[in-house]
């Protein structure tokens, strides 16, 4: 009787883990059928053959994963890297002195800053983007402004400049938040300790502040990146055809040439790249 006394959980204890199961189910839901399920259905794809119509034929190939490597293909990953490494390296410039500014504010000018950085995200991004193609087109207001100086009118949409400039405003505040909370974290006395050692305040920032905030540069930069490489939004509205990244590519294989099994290569290919920066942020991370 003691042996299954002892075996048998209390109450209590089966009351907290009913209560735990209650609480995570909707979350446990969520992952399974929209994240799991799908990530399996993409996975499973990759090893059958395309449809004569479109759709999945179920006999086993591997040349979904020998097209990775053509070199259509490997061209549009290169631009991708392109536009998505010079989209983070602009916002970290941009960002990092945005954010150490509004770390040196007083409390109160700091929550006014904060939000004025996360405003863009309370309109519809769809919107934020039409916005840009308004401001840049041929009768817009920029080249309205251009006009009255004598200087215009160009040509401002449809240029690998504007898909980074739009990537740019949408995902800036991805870059700042992080990089803003490493900073604020930094205990004050350890710039006050070099300030007093004789050291300048551009030494300070490089040998202090910069190090110690490397954990929010890495998160910033992989906040950035990793949308701005999948996206295909953007390229699509103010690239026109004349830009053509990952996420474009994905796309026309499930919509317009109906190739599911390449599409779901090419999606699986872009999850692994993902993770492995997850890995990298994360290693590089716990070094810093």
């Amino acid at each position: 009787m003691k042996s299954e006394a002892k075996a048998r959980p209390a109450p209590r204890v089966r009351g907290r883990r009913l209560g735990a199961f209650v609480f995570l189910s909707p979350g446990l839901t969520y992952l399974v059928v929209l994240l799991l399920v799908p990530l399996g259905l993409v996975l499973s794809y990759t090893v059958f053959q395309r449809g004569r119509f479109g759709g999945v034929v179920y006999e086993f190939t591997t040349e979904n994963f020998t097209r990775l490597i053509d070199p259509l293909y490997l061209g549009v990953v290169g631009d991708s890297l392109r536009i998505a490494g010079l989209t983070t390296l602009i916002a970290l410039l941009v960002g990092y002195p945005t954010a150490y500014l509004i770390a040196q504010l007083p409390s109160r000018w700091k929550t006014l800053a904060l939000v004025a950085v996360v405003l863009p995200f309370w309109t519809n991004f769809i919107i934020r983007v039409y916005a840009w193609i308004m401001l840049l087109s041929g009768p817009g207001l920029v080249n309205s402004a251009l006009g009255k100086l004598g200087l215009g009118p160009y040509e401002l949409l449809y240029h690998e400049g504007t898909i980074v400039t739009g990537l740019l405003y949408s995902y800036l505040p991805l870059m700042v938040l992080p990089l803003y909370a490493a900073i604020e974290r930094l205990d004050p006395q350890l710039r006050e300790a070099s300030a007093n050692l004789g050291a300048s305040a551009f030494t300070t920032f490089r040998k202090v502040t910069l190090p110690l905030s490397v954990p929010g540069v890495l998160s910033g930069c992989l906040f950035v990146f990793v949308p701005s490489f999948g996206n295909f939004v953007i390229p699509e509205m103010l690239g026109g055809n004349k830009s053509t990244m990952v996420g474009n590519l994905i796309r026309d294989q499930f919509l317009k040439a109906r190739d599911w099994p390449f599409g779901s290569t090419l999606a699986l290919a872009l999850i692994a790249v993902l993770v492995a920066l997850l890995v990298v942020q994360a290693w590089a991370a716990r070094r810093a």
